[in-house]
Formats: C-alpha cells, sequence, structure tokens
C-alpha cells in the first residue's frame, strides 16, 4: 500500500473534518442535493469527455494510486543481473525455467521469452518499447479523466451555488427557505473545491509519478533482456543499468 497517499488523504481530510467540529455541528455541512450536484455531476459530465470503458478503467487506475505497492529499482537490477549470469553459464535456452517463477513479473518475462525464443536483443528491445509506449498512453488517458474531473468539480460547485441563490431569491417573502436554500448556495462550492483539491488533482499527480517510476522499472527489464539477447558480458550491463539509477540505489553485484 502507498502509505504517502493514504496518509496525505486521510489527514487533509482529517483536519477538515476537525476544523468543521471545533466551529459548529458537522451535520450542518451535509446536504444530499450539493452531494448530488457535484459527485453526480462531475462523474456525469467527465463521461462526456470520454468513453465509458475509460471511465471505469480510470477510476481502476485511481485506487492503484492508492494501495499500490512502491517499486524497488534496485531489486529489479539484481534481479535482472542474476538471470543474465544464469543466461551466460547455462546458456539463453538454460533460462526455460525461470520464467516459470517470473509471473509476478509480466514484463520482464515477455521479453525472456522473446529471447528463449531465439529473438535478437535489438528487436526484443524494440518491441519492449512499444509496449512501454502502450502503457504511458493509457496512463496518460486516466491522469487526463483526473484532471478533467478536477476541472467539473468547481465548475459543479459554481452551478449549485447559483441554484442555491436562485431559490432563495425566489423565496425572499418565506424567511423558513432561506437558510436551506443558502447551505445548498455554499456547500456546492465547498465540495467542489474539495474534490477538485483534495482528492483529484493530488491523485492525478500521484498516477503521473507512478507512470514515471513504472516505465523507468519497465526500462531496466528492457535494458536487461535486450543484453541477455545479444550474450553481453552481464559486467557491461550492470554498469549499464548503473547509470539508469540513482547514485543511492545502485548496485553491485558483481565483486
Amino acid at each position: 500500500m502507498d502509505i504517502a497517499t493514504l496518509l496525505g488523504i486521510l489527514i487533509g481530510f482529517g483536519l477538515v473534518i476537525a476544523a468543521i467540529a471545533t466551529g459548529g455541528s458537522i451535520t450542518a455541512f451535509i446536504d444530499v442535493p450539493s452531494v448530488l450536484i457535484v459527485i453526480g455531476g462531475t462523474f456525469a459530465i467527465t463521461t462526456v469527455s470520454f468513453s465509458l470503458g475509460e471511465i471505469i478503467k480510470g477510476q481502476t487506475l485511481m485506487l492503484k494510486a492508492v494501495f499500490g505497492k512502491a517499486t524497488d529499482h534496485s531489486a529489479a537490477a539484481l534481479q535482472v543481473l542474476e538471470l543474465a549470469d544464469q543466461a551466460r553459464k547455462n546458456g539463453v535456452l538454460g533460462m526455460q525455467e525461470s520464467l516459470k517463477n517470473l509471473d509476478d513479473v509480466p514484463f520482464l518475462q515477455k521479453a525472456l521469452a522473446l529471447v528463449v525464443d531465439g529473438t535478437p536483443g535489438d528487436d526484443v528491445e524494440k518491441m519492449m518499447k512499444q509496449e512501454i509506449k502502450g502503457m504511458k498512453a493509457r496512463h496518460e488517458k486516466s491522469v487526463g479523466i483526473l484532471r478533467q474531473a478536477a476541472t467539473v468539480a468547481p465548475a459543479m460547485g459554481l452551478i449549485g451555488t447559483l441554484v442555491g441563490l436562485v431559490q432563495m431569491l425566489g423565496n425572499l417573502d418565506d424567511p423558513n427557505s432561506i437558510g436551506p436554500s443558502m447551505a445548498v448556495a455554499l456547500l456546492t462550492t465547498l465540495y467542489g473545491a474539495i474534490l477538485a483539491n483534495m482528492v483529484f488533482s493530488p491523485l492525478a499527480g500521484k498516477l503521473e509519478r507512478n507512470s514515471a517510476e513504472e516505465a523507468a522499472l519497465m526500462n531496466v527489464y528492457m535494458m536487461g533482456a535486450g543484453s541477455i539477447g545479444r550474450q553481453e558480458n552481464p559486467r557491461r550491463l550492470e554498469t549499464l543499468l548503473n547509470t539508469q539509477l540513482p547514485p543511492s540505489k545502485r548496485v553491485q553485484f558483481f565483486d
């Protein structure tokens, strides 16, 4: 689980709720019409810009941003170097058994399967680069959904505010209706601002970061598979991988 994302959301909402609770009743900030206008309206209008399938996939990636595990590039580099050393000792065909143990790393498993099937290393890298490109495109679309939702939510809040003001001005002769109408007017703006700035925009930023991290991880796997396919010295691969890693994450597999 990504503790930073979950902790940030919980603390942010906790502070808002604490501020509300110290200044009055929390129930005063709960209004069903406002929720319907902002949440329902944001979902509906965002769907207009995308297909329903894209929206559903976007929700999946949003959950992944919260509950997805962090990537460890050093561990990935060591795994690749161990496979490269094994290929040097036993030959490429000797890696067939190792492929069965890579079910949790489908990208690396696919790349090495191509190598075992006799695909040249350069061709393997070209094919896997296309897969990385496709992954980035899918993530960019999901980020776009969240960015669009962050734009729509405050707009729906403003629409709710106007609805509440119209209702209030149309019933000035009834003092009992002024309070509820004003509540809708103000709460929709609050809900829209909270959704945009505390949920959609931060999650869009986290998805962009996660996408970059995943692409970097896949690049490590791609470089390893390409090197194994070209039957290069694993020590050269170690040097090459370390150029892609930050100094604190660099590895030393060979003495």
